[in-house]
């Protein structure tokens, strides 16, 4: 069952949801949602995003990491730090925490 989008903003916190299994191929990540039957490739950002998932983070963290990994400007980063997660969140890869 597909949830509506719901906004995400930089202080919600998020975490990996359940029942994902991922696999590393070169620099970008795979993944296959038991949940859902789907794959999905994560690409190399969005699996260092799926790494820092691993524990609760709020988006600003997320943000504030890729800023330090990647030549990005922060206006940037946020929009595609959070179009991402919601994406994901859609998809019920990822969940709230609390």
């Amino acid at each position: 069952m597909m949830i509506k989008s719901q906004n995400i903003s930089l202080h919600d916190s998020l975490i990996q949801g359940k029942d994902n299994i991922v696999s590393d191929m070169g620099t970008e990540k795979v993944m296959l949602s038991v949940h859902n039957g789907k794959y999905y490739n994560l690409g190399e950002v969005g699996g260092r995003i799926w790494d820092l998932l691993v524990t609760p983070v709020t988006v600003q963290q997320i943000v504030s990491t890729l800023m330090t990994e990647y030549n990005v400007e922060q206006s940037e980063c946020e929009q595609r730090v959070v179009s991402f997660l919601e994406h994901l969140l859609e998809e019920e890869i990822i969940q709230f925490n609390g």
